[in-house]
């Protein structure tokens, strides 16, 4: 069980140190042998994560890179955030945020966020509770329809939410687990989103206000 909790701290995103957990900590947590030799802190990994992220040729494809960050490394990736939040804030938000919401159904990888559609109707609150936290302090909720002049993206624009949360965590301070990203996916009127084979949401028109 012991060794099992080490894996576990190793591939929890919240958790995960990676290669700063110290000898002692590799020691009581079962992680000898599942790590590399050298204690390497949090300043050598970020200068390996912006090394890598400076090789990458266009602001989309860091996005990519820095969002798999995220997923795998929260500690790491806010740390970086925030001690470099000039180079990383455009990468996160905006300007690209815009063209990975374009993009977000051909570049997804892991669920950060919470979705409802129409089906959820009169369940919305059953469903809340496989979200893992339960002390949520902030909600960013899009519907996707007004995303940053680019139109009605429908349940691509999850990018916006997952973008601001990361701002609120690295800028003023709030805890990632105390945040929550949410797309009220109700369709979209975009035609060729909708009938994209790799779109993820909804795949019917926008609900109107009298369906609601």
């Amino acid at each position: 069980m012991k060794n099992l909790y080490g894996k576990a701290l190793l591939v929890d995103p919240a958790l995960t140190k990676s290669t700063a957990f110290t000898r002692e900590e590799r020691e009581r947590y079962g992680l000898r042998g599942l790590l590399p030799y050298d204690v390497a802190g949090i300043s050598k990994q970020i200068d390996r994560v912006l090394g890598s992220m400076r090789c990458k040729s266009t602001a989309i494809e860091k996005y990519i890179f820095l969002n798999a960050l995220l997923e795998r490394n929260q500690r790491l990736f806010y740390r970086t955030m925030i001690d470099h939040i000039e180079e990383i804030m455009p990468l996160v938000y905006t300007p690209t945020v815009g063209e990975a919401c374009k993009e977000f159904a051909h570049i997804f990888r892991t669920s950060q966020g919470f979705y409802i559609t129409p089906e959820d109707r009169g369940e919305i609150a059953t469903i809340l509770k496989n979200w893992p936290e339960e002390d949520i302090r902030v909600i960013v909720v899009t519907d996707g329809e007004r995303i940053l002049g680019l139109g009605d993206l429908g349940a691509n624009g999850m990018g916006i939410p997952i973008g601001k949360v990361a701002l609120y965590v690295a800028c003023a301070g709030i805890h990632p687990a105390q945040c929550i990203p949410i797309m009220l996916d109700v369709g979209t009127n975009n035609i060729a989103i909708r009938e994209d084979p790799l779109y993820l949401g909804y795949p019917y028109p926008r609900i109107n206000r009298e369906e609601v």
